[in-house]
């Protein structure tokens, strides 16, 4: 496990806003990618990276959605991807080469979330491909741009539901095992996590670092497949989601979730801070470095070591590749 796998502390902690993290952060002449960028979580990061300076590239499935939700912000532009459809992943990097600009920030930020069962055109079970190998494939082939920023950082968003389910090796796509959604977005999310320990030591030695990132619990359009008995088995009515603003601050009584601005903030303290000068390949939660927690700890925070562990991440890493066909520096 990583040594540095604990708290600094940071000072700042789980009200910590967006816009906090961001106070002085200067972005002009950087270039940042995020997936998702343009609703929730997601659109939060974009304005807060292009309020600094920033020039920010929006990939999304939808493109009409997200041009809406874009328009007026200035040194933001969108393109098409869909991170379960490699071809669109292969134009959206090939365009990006094309132009050769150093990419400073890439932040995988786009999921989804307990799905019913499905899967991507190569078969691979659907939360698995968006979350995990969609993102996986788009890092690699943006590989040379984030060598070439020469300081660029990686950050994967990761959830606190990676303790739902390691990654199970031995059935990856749920092909013998029945599918069950909770386990395959708990796999999903481990997998996230051993991503960012993977790359990070593929690629500290060239400037770039990974990190994880569980942004906290944030009722966003990251719900829409949940079931009311979902909804229930969380205390929550079915229509709580609609609940959130992105000043407003959370729509349970007892305060387990974020509104926008505090779900952002561990994304951008991950990408900017300079606290995290030489670190990398850690999971992050509530602005600071997450603690390491056994898997019978009855606690809504910290990090299970099938998500960090390093034998792990290689495994996956192998595995990544195989399943699609990129490799790093390839």
């Amino acid at each position: 496990m990583n040594p540095n796998q604990h708290p600094l502390p940071s000072g700042l902690g789980a009200t910590t806003t967006a816009q906090q993290v961001m106070q002085g952060v200067d972005l002009r002449g950087r270039r940042a990618v995020v997936t998702g960028g343009y609703a929730g979580l997601g659109l939060e990061t974009t304005r807060a990276l292009a309020a600094a300076g920033a020039h920010v590239v929006v990939p999304a499935r939808s493109p009409g959605k997200a041009r809406a939700a874009l328009a007026g912000l200035a040194n933001v532009e969108q393109a098409a991807l869909d991170l379960q459809d490699p071809a669109t992943i292969a134009r959206f990097a090939d365009g990006l080469l094309t132009r050769g600009e150093p990419l400073d920030l890439l932040i995988l930020n786009a999921g989804i979330m307990a799905t019913p069962l499905r899967r991507d055109a190569r078969g691979h079970e659907g939360q698995f491909s968006a979350n995990h190998l969609g993102h996986f494939e788009l890092a690699l082939r943006l590989w040379p741009l984030l060598a070439r920023a020469g300081r660029a950082r990686v950050v994967a968003l990761t959830s606190l539901g990676h303790r739902f389910s390691p990654v199970d090796f031995d059935d990856l796509d749920f092909e013998r095992r029945p599918y069950d959604k909770w386990q395959a977005y708990g796999q999903s999310k481990s997998a996230n996590a051993l991503f960012a320990v993977g790359l990070d030591r593929r690629a500290a030695a060239h400037g770039v670092r990974a990190f994880a990132v569980h942004p906290g619990g944030i009722l966003t359009d990251l719900v829409r497949d949940l079931t009311p008995e979902d909804f229930a088995a969380f205390g929550l009515a079915p229509d709580a989601a609609r609940g959130v603003a992105p000043e407003g601050m959370s729509v349970d009584e007892g305060g387990r979730f974020k509104n926008l601005a505090q779900g952002a903030a561990t994304t951008l303290w991950a990408a900017t801070s300079a606290q995290l000068e030489g670190l990398g390949g850690l999971y992050l939660e509530n602005c600071d470095v997450a603690r390491p927690v056994d898997a019978e700890e009855e606690v809504d925070g910290g990090v299970r070591s099938w998500a960090i562990d390093p034998a792990l991440a290689e495994r996956l890493w192998a595995v990544s590749e195989d399943m699609t066909g990129v490799a790093l520096g390839a």
